[in-house]
């Protein structure tokens, strides 16, 4: 059974497992092992042990920032540079590089928001063993061992997480390749007869793709133990289970963007998007570990507790087992340098606002990217996309955007349009505006070699495609056929595909236009893994150091340009399939090319519940799926299970049967359009929930865990279609039929709902409010509401309003939180529910004015569910109601 609630965790759905076994598989030989991966096979070969690396105690610099520190590879002889900071908000980051590099590594630019502040550093003890230092606080400290290199963070007697314990802390360093030496001498830093030997240093093939890996070998791998750690969890993006598994037996999780085609479930597999990122949790602490690092990444997770049973765990116990769990982690690189960011919590939400600090939280959307979304591969032309549009309006199915995929363009030429298929775009979106109704358009950063294609001559006119090893322009094979690939590292290249969202630029485009970046791993069918070569150039660095930052660059530049066009305005929205930590800041992301199967439905929800733990909320995965046909029962599940996930779209293959709502008969059209409206009636809360996304950087869908560490048996749940009552501390055992799904309100919380569903988001922005309030055990209630124009930027202004909604002591009250913030709006509360209530013998409205009036209610005795009816006061000012 899988489980996941909102924000503050008023509303759990529960979806039981319904899985049926996939016949089909990822073709598995196009992608690397670790074995095929020469540097991964080297660093694994490394067992637990004595570390060859010592602390240089007599170099330690401690200045009021940072302390600086070498390290000696006593085999080698190479010395490291490591660099400790304690950073603002409970963070201690640690970075080690060549202390003399041949030539700069790679450290990854525009994934941090700012340079962190730091917070000194003292010196607590040292001798010839090793230092002490304070962390702030008397009780946690940094403790550096010399002999061998090890670091423990401490809090008390506990220790928190040590890196090296295992020793397996590994620099390889840069150096001249063996045959230059007889004309130049060695270099201090050489390499042994026995390197010279290992496959893949110097070169590696894989298939019939040659690596030529100019500067040699340069991977990099530390260890991390976490003690009392049996639940390890992120870094994304993985079609797994939410906790992590160990790896012992297996392949590492892999983090290296890549477009698998028909992607397998529960392996280790690279996908799309990469956030080395992991957060470790257990009842009294959560810390988590960002490995800032671009470049293809394996991960390794073992425990002391894998494998044992139950049964064993309680044997253990019995027996006065005195072994501690634990869990040991173990990153490795390619290339660049060792940057890791290592969060202290204590709680869940501390290592939110940790990594929010670092690298920003998700953007706010517009209020209508929170609704629906229709699209396939492919809508074929102007007259299909007005049929589709009527076909919502007729039968009273609410959406807010229709999708086009790539054969909306002339030629696959990205930023123009089939002249015979869409001839009118601009009739084509303004029909829609008319209706209040939106458009996406897929725009991918592949670009045609064509020397009439006025987009690909400026890039290569202008220099902006990424090289290939010889220094001319890198081709490969996509969409269009052969493909040149702007060099999006570089920022004038970003600000000038920005600046081609303009309406003079991007002919036949409207406001209501957005975009979705796909294929920006980046996909290459003719490379190796399906994407680019690594020995590629970027200026002065390899693809190798920047692959997985390349779908971030993209969405980064494309949200720039959206923004641009409406002069610093209007909010954009992007879709983008690949993604690092950081591409929270630019839109959202979804899970790829999924199928029509039961377990790719079940597999939706730990996969984003991982992107939501590690910053990207704004998470959903193609209803129905992308690939194959779906019954018409799973087609059903999946929309009632997308409705309840932050990114909402139906999306499907080109070759698959069309599949718009009301294709399935009356009955499963009802059923569709039943989940649609729900989601639609939640739009105010949704829109709230990402509004505190936007502001703390807490996911928006969330693991139990993390809202309730402690016991969740003290909770009251209502079923939201019934209202009937569950109190915690039981098992329950609910009947689903077709036209239910199990959702819960948590008694304690009050969410705010528009009842009065119409085609789309943008007309229900003057409706009225409904309140749900759940009464706890303690008949207390509290929530909130959050308005704003819904589409502007404004809400940096404080053109907002956002209220506290409280239930006490039989009284209901609406208090501004934003006592500095001023807007207005036409809505109303129309209705307020209270479920868990008590039948009142008068229920009287007091407004800010001082004025009172009684209001009209209905109870229902068999349920204890009170109906306040047209309380009728403006949803931005104050007001109260008391039940007496």
């Amino acid at each position: 059974m899988a489980t996941f609630t909102g924000s503050m965790a008023p509303v759990l759905v529960l979806w039981l497992a319904m899985s049926l076994s996939g016949t089909w598989a990822v073709d598995k030989g196009n992608f690397k092992t670790c074995d095929q991966s020469a540097f991964c096979k080297r660093q694994r070969a490394l067992k637990p042990g004595d570390s060859p690396y010592r602390a240089l105690l007599e170099t330690m610099e401690l200045t009021n920032t940072r302390l600086t520190l070498q390290l000696i590879n006593d085999n080698n002889k190479v010395r490291l540079l490591l660099e400790l900071y304690r950073l603002q908000g409970n963070m201690t980051r640690v970075k080690i590089n060549e202390l003399k590099p041949l030539k700069p590594r790679f450290e990854v630019p525009d994934v941090l928001i700012t340079e962190p502040s730091t917070e000194p550093l003292s010196l607590l003890s040292q001798d010839e063993n090793g230092v002490v230092l304070s962390l702030g606080t008397e009780s946690q400290r940094v403790i550096i061992s010399a002999r061998p290199f090890r670091l423990d963070i401490m809090e008390g007697p506990e220790v928190l997480m040590s890196l090296n314990s295992r020793g397996l802390l590994a620099f390889e360093h840069l150096r001249m390749r063996k045959d230059t030496w007889f004309s130049k001498g060695p270099p201090g830093c050489t390499s042994s007869k026995e390197e010279e030997k290992v496959d893949g240093m110097w070169e590696e093939t894989f298939k019939s793709h040659s690596d030529s890996k100019p500067n040699g070998p340069s991977a990099i791998s530390l260890d991390f133990s976490l003690p009392g750690v049996e639940h390890v969890y992120g870094i994304p993006e993985h079609a797994d289970t939410l906790r992590l598994k160990t790896t012992d037996n297996g392949d590492p999780y892999r983090l290296y963007n890549l477009d698998v085609f028909q992607y397998e479930l529960y392996n280790p597999m690279a996908l799309y998007g990469a956030v080395p990122v992991m957060l470790a949790h257990k009842a009294q602490r959560t810390t988590g570990i960002f490995w800032l690092n671009a470049a293809e990444t394996w991960v390794d997770i073992s425990s002391n507790t894998a494998g044992k049973t139950v049964f064993g765990k309680m044997l253990d116990y019995v027996q006065g087992s005195s072994e501690t769990p634990q869990t040991d982690v173990r990153w490795i690189s390619e290339s660049g340098i060792i940057d890791v960011f290592i969060m202290l919590g204590p709680t869940p939400k501390d290592v939110f606002s940790q990594y929010a600090s670092l690298t920003g939280t998700q953007s706010f959307p517009p209020l209508a990217a929170v609704g629906y979304h229709q699209c396939r591969w492919n809508y074929n032309d102007q007259e299909d996309v007005a049929s589709v549009d009527a076909g919502f309006d007729e039968h009273d199915i609410p959406y807010d955007y229709i999708w086009l995929d790539i054969e909306h363009t002339d030629g696959k030429r990205y930023f123009t349009w089939d002249s015979h298929k869409f001839a009118s775009p601009k009739e084509m979106l303004q029909a829609l505006e008319d209706k209040k109704r939106k458009m996406v358009a897929i725009v991918d950063p592949h670009i045609k070699v064509d020397s009439n294609y006025k987009i690909h001559n400026e890039i290569r006119n202008k220099g902006f495609y990424i090289k290939n090893k010889d220094g001319g322009d890198y081709e490969g094979w996509c969409w269009p056929g052969s493909a040149g690939y702007p060099d999006f590292t570089r920022p004038d290249m970003r600000a000038w595909w920005a600046s081609m969202f303009a309406y003079d630029q991007y002919e036949g485009t409207a406001e209501n236009l957005y975009t979705w970046n796909d294929m920006n791993e980046p996909s290459v069918f003719n490379g190796p893994e399906v994407t680019m070569h690594k020995d590629a150039v970027h200026g002065a660095w390899e693809h190798r150091d920047v692959h997985n930052l390349y779908g971030l660059y993209v969405q980064m530049a494309t949200a720039e340009g959206q923004i641009q066009r409406s002069g610093g305005v209007e909010r954009p929205f992007v879709l983008t399939r690949a993604f690092f930590a950081g591409s929270q800041r630019y839109g959202a992301v979804w899970t790829g090319d999924n199928a029509a199967e039961w377990d790719h439905l079940k597999v939706s929800i730990p996969m984003c519940l991982s992107l939501g733990l590690v910053g990207i909320s704004f998470c959903g995965a193609d209803v129905g799926g992308f690939f194959k046909s779906p019954s018409t029962e799973l087609l059903v599940r999946w929309y009632q299970t997308g409705a309840y996930q932050p990114f909402f779209r139906a999306h499907a293959h080109l070759d698959t049967p069309r599949r718009e709502p009301w294709l399935f008969g009356p009955e499963n059209t009802a059923l569709i359009r039943d989940v649609v409206r729900q989601r639609y009636t939640l739009l105010p809360y949704w829109y709230q929930q990402f509004y505190h996304a936007y502001r703390t950087g807490e996911p928006i869908m969330r693991p139990l865990w993390v809202e309730y560490p402690q016991d969740p048996a003290t909770f009251v749940w209502f079923d939201v279609h019934t209202f009937q009552k569950h109190n915690g501390a039981q098992s329950l055992y609910i009947p689903v039929t077709m036209s239910s799904i199990p959702v819960f309100q948590r008694g304690g919380s009050i969410i705010p709902r528009k009842m009065r569903v119409r085609r789309s988001s943008s007309c229900m922005t003057h409706d009225p409010y409904t309140l749900y309030v759940a009464l706890n055990l303690q008949r207390t209630a509290e929530g909130e509401l959050y308005i704003d124009d819904g589409h502007t930027f404004n809400y940096e202004k404080k053109e907002f309003i956002h209220r506290r909604l409280s239930f006490a002591k039989n009284m209901l009250s609406s208090v501004n939180l934003a006592t500095d913030a001023e807007f207005s709006t036409g809505s109303w509360i129309e209705r307020i529910v209270i479920l868990g209530a008590s039948k009142p013998s008068k229920v009287t409205l007091k407004t800010a004015d001082g004025q009172e009036s009684q209001l009209e209610f209905d109870f229902d005795a068999s349920m204890s569910v009170l109906t306040l009816r047209k309380p009728g006061v403006n949803a931005g000012l104050d007001w109260n109601v008391m039940l007496q």
